[in-house]
Formats: structure tokens, C-alpha cells, sequence
């Protein structure tokens, strides 16, 4: 996904550098010299990521950071960029909301990782002022809508904002688990404290350590400089493990220590530093399954789930899919100039029609769709034909079965299959033909496959990873 960056940087080398990386990556790419342009420019435009050079002419890259708050849109997110690698640095910066902190020079894998990791799963802790208010006629800080499910929701979210206590949040995907955490942040007395999200899904098992606690230079190959991790930037905030039922049972042990201590160990460091936050974590798997299954600790899972939260499907929340639908809908019509004067009629019923197994996201990616390849003043909805329990099941069989019919190129599986050829074959063997397949038809790019298939792209990489693994 192309995201728009600005890079605030004086040396031209270092920028056009970057630009070039970034733009190959399909990202568009702004550059500033000194501040002054700098803010310049992220008044005038709006911007997914902010690569931040400290050292800069006209002053120090800090005040671009902590002056960056507007009413009327969400900041994007920073990365410093600098050669001053200390950590005191690093901690004011995270302090500030930055999403990360790289030391100069940085490898360009780790720039691209790092600038779509931020534009994707994270935002600083300022993100939560894309809520002009606490309460609103039609939702509640960053959630729209006023069903009854949703009521309970905000009411359990009020009732344990101030509360230090961890909170479990549950649901389907694309149900809002991270708003569900922003608004807790933004809701409670660590509002004024960061906000960090992390992924334990989408960050490969021997960097997870790393990216939770922090490293030390040295600490193992690649580590060329001081990482604080996402504990410790979280410090005085709230801390947000995303897809928490995805981490190892090795990593599990250590993140029981850390919630039973509140202290960390940087990997390389036998220092103990204490750390003061508040954890939100969610999964869109049934934990108490995984419990059972052996894949997460039972005595983990019970020291998380203190205050257990369950989104709603949006097929349960009534009327509140047409408010979404409308501030969809009049969002991205501004985004491409088409002034819109509602959904049609058909398209209206079909919203409460359609059991929207992606939710919110779904819905999103619907009415985004409509909007940039319909024509005229009304939208039309264009739905897949698929039942909605079909298409609730966990692997998406409707793709799977689809994608029966392209080979697999993995191992001695290689076959061709129709819909009839289910007998006599594993359901490893099914699920990598139907990965696979969807990964050739868009053309080798992981996460429109994932989309596709209506998984997270963490868990194709993995699969594929654990299917290289097996082979060699």
C-alpha cells in the first residue's frame, strides 16, 4: 500500500537517498530542508509518516514533534532519523509520540519495514485527538455508532479507562480492536502518556524479543545500535499487544515475567529496568481455545484477561453500519472530488443484508471501492455473492475452494484439483494450494493475497516461512 511520506532532512544526499528507496517502494515522497518548510508543509498537505532529522539549520527537529497537534486531523507518524543515538534522545522522542527512533545509517530494509509498519499499525500517542470529543451524537472517541452492542461497549470502556488493570478485547476481524485500545488510552489518566502498538503477529519470532524490551549494540548480528523497545517507550502510557494469541510460547514466558515484575531486560543487557504501563491486548482467536490447544499459557491468559472486552460483528450492530457507511462515504468522496448525495436504495437494504464477515474494514474497503470506479450523484454497493456463514470461516473456504484449481508449487504436492478432488488430501495441503493460488493471481504481492483470503499478511509470511523451512 502507498502511503505518503515527508522527509525533513538538510543533507540533499541523505533525502534523495531516502526518496529514491521509499519511491521505489511506491510510496509518495515530499522533502523538506528545514523546519520552516516542514511545518509548511504538513500544514498545507497530509501525511502518513514523518522521517525527522534532529540536527536541522533553522533549529532542533524536537519542536517539528512536539508542536505538531491539530484539531482537525490525526498527526501523521514521526520517525527520527538522527546520528545522536543516545538514549535519553530516544526516550524524549517516544515520549513525544514518535512511532520509532533509527540511528544514522539506516539499511534500507529496515527503513522501508519501519515507514510501512508505521503508516499501517501504528500511531503516536497523539493519534487519539482525531477525536474532537469524548462523546459524540453518533459514536464515542474514535468509534462510530450508537446501537445498543456498541452502548456497552463505550460503558465497559468508561467504567475501566482510569484503571490500571489489563484488558482482554475480543472479536472478529476488522471489529475496531485497536480503536478499542486508543479509546482506553485516550479515555483514562495515562491519556497524556504514549500510546504505543505492537503487532505480535506481523514481526517475525527473533526479532518479537527485540521489538518488545529492546536490544542492546551488539546484543546479535544487525543489532548496530541501542533499541529501547516498545515496553519502555510505553512507559507512563498504555502498551497494545495486537494479535497476542500469535506469540511463541518462549517469547509468552518472558511477557508473564514482565506483567508479574513491571521490569524489562534488553536482550544483551543484564541491566533491570522498571517500567510503569498499562496493557491492552486482543486477538481475533478464541483464547480460551488456544488455551486448550497448547498454543498459549494458561497462566498467561488468565493474568491478561482481568477485564475481558467483546466487540460485536458488525451484522449485530443495526443502523450503526449506515453511519459508517455515510462517513465512509462522504470521506472518500471529498478524497476523489465526487460530490455524492447518499447510497442508493438497493445499496442501503444491502447493507443490512449482507453479513459483512470483515466488518468495519470490509465496509470501508466497500464503499472506498464504489466511490473511485461508480459515476453519478448516488453510490452503488458492489457485494460479493457469498453467504455469510460461508464466508465466516476461519480459512475463507470460499477462496480456498476457488483456488483448488492451480497447482501447488510447494514440495511433491504439486497437483491439479477441482472441487471434487477433496478426498484422500490433508487440510495443510488444501490451505497451501488455496495460498498459493491467491498469491499467483495477484501477481506474487503477500498482502493483496491476504486480503484476498481475509487473513493478515503476518500469517502468510509465516505459513510460507514454515513451508521453506520444511522443504530445505
Amino acid at each position: 500500500m502507498a502511503n505518503s511520506v515527508l522527509i525533513v532532512e538538510d543533507s540533499a544526499s541523505i533525502a534523495l537517498g531516502y526518496a529514491a528507496q521509499l519511491q521505489s517502494a511506491g510510496h509518495e515522497v515530499d522533502v523538506s530542508e528545514n523546519l520552516a518548510d516542514a511545518k509548511a508543509a504538513l500544514r498545507d498537505n497530509d501525511f502518513d509518516v514523518v522521517l525527522l532529522d534532529l540536527q536541522l539549520p533553522d533549529g532542533n527537529g524536537m519542536d517539528l514533534l512536539s508542536g505538531n497537534s491539530s484539531d482537525n486531523k490525526p498527526p501523521p507518524a514521526f520517525i527520527i532519523v538522527t546520528a545522536d543515538g543516545s538514549l535519553t534522545r530516544a526516550i524524549d522522542a517516544m515520549r513525544l509520540g514518535a512511532y520509532d527512533f533509527l540511528v544514522k545509517p539506516v539499511a534500507g530494509e529496515r527503513l522501508l519495514t519501519t515507514v510501512r509498519n508505521a503508516a499501517e499499525r501504528g500511531r503516536p500517542a497523539r493519534k487519539a485527538q482525531a477525536a474532537k470529543s469524548k462523546d459524540t451524537s453518533n459514536g464515542y472517541y474514535g468509534f462510530i455508532g450508537k446501537s445498543p452492542a456498541m452502548l456497552q461497549v463505550y460503558e465497559v470502556i468508561e467504567s475501566v479507562a482510569s484503571s490500571k488493570a489489563t484488558v482482554f478485547v475480543t472479536g472478529e476481524s476488522g471489529t475496531g480492536k485497536e480503536v478499542t485500545a486508543e479509546a482506553i488510552h485516550a479515555a483514562g489518566a495515562r491519556s497524556s502518556g504514549p500510546f504505543v502498538a505492537i503487532n505480535c503477529g506481523a514481526i517475525p519470532e527473533s526479532l518479537l524479543e527485540s521489538e518488545l524490551f529492546g536490544h542492546v549494540k551488539g546484543a546479535f548480528t544487525g543489532a548496530v545500535e541501542n533499541r529501547i523497545g516498545a515496553a519502555k517507550a510505553a512507559d507512563g502510557g498504555t502498551l497494545f499487544l495486537d494479535e497476542i494469541c500469535e506469540m511463541e510460547l518462549k517469547l509468552q514466558v518472558k511477557l508473564l515475567r514482565f506483567l508479574q515484575t513491571a521490569t524489562i531486560q534488553r536482550v544483551g543487557s543484564s541491566k533491570v529496568e522498571p517500567v510503569d504501563v498499562r496493557i491492552v491486548c486482543a486477538t481475533n482467536r478464541d483464547p480460551i481455545a488456544e488455551v486448550a490447544a497448547g498454543r498459549f499459557r494458561e497462566d498467561l491468559f488468565y493474568r491478561l484477561n482481568v477485564i475481558p472486552l467483546e466487540l460485536p460483528p458488525l451484522r449485530a450492530r443495526g443502523k450503526d453500519a449506515q453511519l459508517i457507511a455515510d462517513l465512509f462515504m462522504d470521506r472518500f468522496g471529498k478524497e476523489e472530488g465526487r460530490e455524492l448525495t447518499g447510497l442508493s436504495e438497493e445499496s442501503r437494504a444491502t447493507l443490512y443484508e449482507h453479513q459483512w464477515p470483515g466488518n468495519v474494514r470490509e465496509l470501508q474497503n466497500t464503499i472506498r471501492r464504489a466511490v473511485v470506479v461508480g459515476s453519478g450523484p448516488t453510490l452503488d454497493l458492489a457485494l460479493p455473492r457469498h453467504t455469510g456463514a460461508l464466508a465466516q470461516q476461519a480459512g475463507n473456504v470460499s477462496n480456498a475452494r476457488a483456488a483448488l484449481a492451480t497447482p501447488d508449487p510447494v514440495g511433491d504436492d504439486k497437483r491439479t484439483a477441482t472441487q471434487d478432488s477433496w478426498e484422500g488430501m490433508t487440510l495443510d495441503q488444501i490451505e497451501r494450494m488455496a495460498i498459493h493460488a491467491a498469491i499467483e493471481r495477484c501477481s506474487g504481492n503477500i498482502t493483496k493475497a491476504a486480503k484476498v483470503l481475509d487473513v493478515s499478511p503476518s500469517t502468510l509470511y509465516r505459513k510460507l516461512e514454515k513451508w521453506q523451512s520444511a522443504a530445505s
